[in-house]
């Protein structure tokens, strides 16, 4: 009973998760004549089937911050250039052996091209890492928060529940890929979902729609079929701390020995 207690109270977070996104002017992924918080309280739990995640090619990203634009504008994300969902980094290593790592503004414009003149010292490579939370399938953010605000869905998506979340800070601390941070406006602890609400009507991640070069993919882990299958197939993956034991279930394809 208690179990099932729980769930109903589950299922009325995804449908206020689904609701928010009406202000975000998302009515146009409805079918016509369908309220947003109705159709999902309608199909609350009917994604249980899948089991989500993410790939990225990091030789593919260019920097251009379209996803982190995309990610604020979907999720009304506080628009301050300290608070994200996902972000981008760049990755410079010197001759020496030196590695310098930016993100400005978390790459939501761009990066000022490269001056190793500046430097005296040759750059032997550069690249682009886009983050974003791992969704981890053993998360740290769940174990320590103390009032169950932080969860894992059947879907396998870390979400929180505004509505129980106290501020604490607690899985802010605890993520140890620095994914999180408290919501100015709500007082409360924020992050990706995943784009949940769009997930619930069939439709990608805005990061992944809005990717020009297709850094990004996203798919069923469930399904044998897929972009992301397809990446753990063909190319070297690497999730970010692995020793650490979270189970990430964000991949990243050709992956630098220096990103942490």
């Amino acid at each position: 009973m208690k179990k099932e207690k729980n769930t109903i109270k589950r299922r009325e977070f995804l449908r206020k998760l689904a609701e928010g996104a009406s202000a975000a002017g998302l009515l146009w992924l409805l079918p016509e004549g369908i309220a947003y918080g109705v159709f999902v309280s309608e199909h609350a739990g009917e994604n249980a089937e899948h089991y989500y995640g993410m790939g990225i090619y990091v030789d593919r990203c260019i920097g251009c911050g379209k996803c982190v634009n995309a990610c604020k504008n979907e999720n009304n994300v506080p628009r301050e250039p300290f608070f994200f969902r996902t972000w981008v980094e760049r990755y410079v290593i010197f001759e020496d052996g030196e590695v310098k790592v930016d993100s400005p503004a978390g790459g939501a414009e761009g990066f000022p091209p490269l001056d190793s003149e500046k430097t005296n010292k040759p750059v032997i490579k550069s690249f682009f890492v886009p983050k974003l939370c791992n969704h981890c399938d053993n998360p740290p953010c769940v174990q320590v928060c103390p009032v169950g605000a932080t969860f894992k869905s059947p879907e396998g998506v870390v979400l929180v529940d505004a509505d129980y979340c106290i501020g604490c800070r607690y899985c802010i601390q605890a993520c140890p890929y620095g994914a999180r941070y408290l919501n100015p406006q709500t007082k409360t602890a924020d992050k990706c979902t995943f784009c949940y609400h769009r997930l619930a009507r069939g439709f990608l991640p805005a990061c992944v729609e809005i990717c020009p070069t297709r850094a990004r993919v996203f798919a069923d882990l469930k399904k044998r079929s897929n972009p992301l299958q397809r990446l753990m197939r063909l190319a070297e993956v690497h999730t970010l701390k692995p020793d650490l034991n979270t189970e990430p279930k964000v991949y990243y394809a050709n992956l630098d020995g220096e990103v942490r």
